[in-house]
């Protein structure tokens, strides 16, 4: 099967994204990691098809590297910029994902404004949190963790037993001035450090809403800055939440599996 292709990143999570609207395009688990593979396919954390909806402007098929599906907020920016580029949005979009319908604005900048579903839903786990923002995200709290073991402590949470089976994403996050925050990211279906995770910035965002920020919180990644707003609710519940921050194409060309 030979297919055209796109490369795009999202502040440093970078994807393969494919034309899929006329449907001729079917991945297997392993077709997909072979894609990913820095050293024997294109190299990517993820895969995105976009595909025809009939109730929405498309449809965001996201793949992690492992071939396991999820929402990708990162991935969804991305397939935003795509998506202008294949001139089926214009400025505004509606699109359906895994969690559901989304909305994103693009503006002439190159930034997606892109509207999260609401988190009803927070966990505390004595100083830690879970919360879902359409991947479930475990959020800790420290300091220096710009050198800390992220892949080692992250990789032990996401395997120990309450997260064996379904896997957790792991976020370590530190509080800096400037109502800012600095994370980084173990990725569950990738089972390494990215260098930004979007559905995770947005649950630290939301997390540290608890350590006294508040919206709009500005992110800081290994791979670029984020900004996320949000409104607070009732009983840890978040509505009005928006992922903010820049999405480019690297470049483009041609796949045989």
């Amino acid at each position: 099967m030979k297919f055209h292709f796109f490369k795009y990143q999202a502040t440093g999570n970078d994807f393969i994204l494919i034309d899929n609207r006329s449907g001729g395009t079917a991945l297997s688990r392993d077709q997909i990691s072979r894609m990913c593979d820095r050293r024997f396919g294109v190299g990517a954390d993820g895969v995105i098809l976009i595909n025809p909806d009939p109730s929405a402007d498309f449809y965001i098929d996201y793949y992690n590297s492992d071939g396991s599906q999820s929402l990708c907020g990162n991935g969804s920016r991305a397939a935003v910029m795509f998506a202008s580029r294949l001139g089926i949005m214009n400025g505004k979009a509606r699109f359906n994902a895994y969690d559901g319908l989304h909305e994103a604005e693009l503006d002439g900048e190159g930034i997606v404004r892109l509207k999260m579903n609401d988190v009803t839903q927070c966990d505390r786990l004595g100083e830690d949190f879970l919360i879902d923002t359409g991947s479930p995200h475990y959020v800790r709290f420290l300091k220096g963790v710009e050198s800390f073991s992220v892949v080692k402590e992250g990789r032990a949470i996401r395997y120990s037993e309450p997260y064996r089976t379904k896997g957790v994403n792991v976020n370590f996050v530190e509080i800096r001035e400037g109502n800012t925050i600095f994370v980084r990211t173990y990725e569950r279906g990738v089972e390494d450090e990215t260098l930004s995770c979007g559905t995770g910035v947005t649950a630290a965002a939301l997390a540290a809403s608890f350590h006294g920020l508040g919206s709009p919180v500005t992110v800081l990644t290994r791979g670029g800055t984020l900004r996320v707003e949000f409104k607070t609710g009732q009983s840890g519940m978040f509505h009005d939440i928006f992922l903010i921050g820049p999405a480019k194409m690297v470049f483009e060309g041609d796949l045989e599996l």
